[in-house]
């Protein structure tokens, strides 16, 4: 069997490294005695989150507290960097230092791992550049040149699992007039007691132009979120607004909106659009005194995307197809 070699620029992704996955990262290594074990935890720490972010886009269901990696007798005692794959096995994230061509995996990770896929952060620890995969292991030094694609991953775990198909919701048919269930018009929303009364105000121009939507070939529909899986009642409000170009382009404007009668956004609430890939297209997050949330793109016709709105641990994701 012949190996392909890949150019670590054409294949690796970058994600960024949210806060609280930098706060998970500094209590694990505050745990630790010594400061160079402390700064090995860290690093490894923050390697993992970004595999679980990803593997959580591409909808592979992980388990953080099932890992060695969560053990703080684990972490103490040896150089483990897992994540556990409910159903599949575990998948070793191993950092790979800046500006180093050989990427190094302990002995001790060399049996029970489905496969390694290995992560570069960056000095602002702001970003982790996930640089590639292989399958498996039998020496301590890696040259990244060995590396295959994330796409490969996917391949390779895709036998001990079944992606679930996620339902698309197909913006095109909105210029007709047919909408999937949950997306309501801007007024409907506006009259339900979870809206702010803020949002009320603030909404008056969506509602008027709603009514001229076939004239202005204009059509926008709201659906409300709940983030609160873990902390409580925590509703947004998702407006997706369409417009055809001429160039059989058609503009996509996403807006993310406070609910449940608060004024503001919750501070850190991120709003993402990734690519059918799960790669970040666009991407913004909520600060202080924040009221609403919006990006824009164009796409082409038949091209799927994805809106993500989380916070914390909590993520919904919309699908889409234009």
């Amino acid at each position: 069997m012949s190996h392909q070699a890949y150019r670590l620029e054409d294949i690796a992704l970058t994600l960024p490294i949210t806060k609280a996955a930098f706060t998970t990262a500094q209590q694990f290594a505050r745990q630790l005695p010594h400061p160079q074990t402390g700064e090995r935890v860290r690093l490894n720490t923050l390697c993992i989150l970004a595999v679980n972010d990803y593997l959580q886009m591409m909808g592979i269901p992980t388990d953080l507290a099932a890992s060695d990696s969560w053990n703080p007798i684990m972490r103490l005692c040896a150089d483990v960097a897992d994540l556990e794959l409910p159903g599949i096995g575990r998948l070793e994230c191993r950092p790979v230092l800046l500006d180093q061509q050989i990427a190094y995996v302990p002995p001790e990770t060399w049996e029970e791992r489905v496969g390694y896929v290995f992560v570069q952060v960056d000095e602002s620890l702001q970003e982790a550049k996930l640089l590639g995969f292989i399958p498996s292991v039998a020496t301590e030094e890696i040259p990244l040149t060995e590396l295959q694609p994330l796409e490969e991953l996917i391949e390779h775990l895709a036998p001990a699992f079944e992606l679930p198909v996620p339902e698309l919701v197909n913006l095109s048919q909105w210029f007709t007039g047919i909408f999937e269930a949950g997306w309501q018009t801007i007024e409907s929303l506006w009259n339900q007691p979870e809206m702010s009364p803020a949002f009320a105000f603030r909404s008056g121009n969506l509602i008027g132009n709603e009514t001229n939507d076939q004239q202005e070939a204009v059509v926008r529909r709201g659906k409300l979120i709940d983030l609160g899986i873990q902390i409580g009642k925590q509703l947004v409000m998702l407006v997706v607004e369409i417009s055809p170009q001429p160039d059989q382009q058609t503009n996509v404007l996403v807006q993310l909106y406070p609910a449940n009668n608060q004024k503001y956004l919750t501070p850190e609430v991120q709003l993402t659009v990734l690519d059918k890939s799960g790669s970040v297209f666009l991407e913004a997050q909520a600060r202080n005194a924040d009221n609403y949330m919006q990006l824009k793109f164009a796409g082409e016709p038949k091209e799927e995307f994805t809106v993500q709105v989380a916070l914390h641990d909590a993520c919904v994701k919309e699908h889409f197809v234009i």
